[in-house]
């Protein structure tokens, strides 16, 4: 009885070894989940160099549509000397 007993603890055993590997090998098989893509962030030009910037971290001068993104504090010096446009 008791032989009985450690081969059928033994059979499982071996067969929940079987099963694990195969779904393992499954679960390899299988393309990794795709991330989505990275959202799109609007840029905006700076008026004196050229260079897109964030607006979001930009530098600026003006309010509503007239609204001017710099990139660096050098820029919107210049912008601020310049006459007015």
């Amino acid at each position: 009885m008791l032989r009985l007993l450690l081969a059928f603890i033994l059979l499982s055993m071996v067969l929940r070894a079987v099963s694990r590997l195969t779904r393992g090998i499954a679960a390899g098989m299988q393309s990794p989940p795709v991330p989505p893509p990275p959202q799109a962030v609007a840029l905006a030009r700076d008026p004196v160099c050229g260079t897109y910037v964030v607006p979001a971290k930009a530098l600026t001068v003006g309010q509503g549509a007239e609204m001017r993104f710099f990139c660096s504090e050098k820029c919107r010096r210049a912008w601020q000397v310049k006459p007015a446009r």
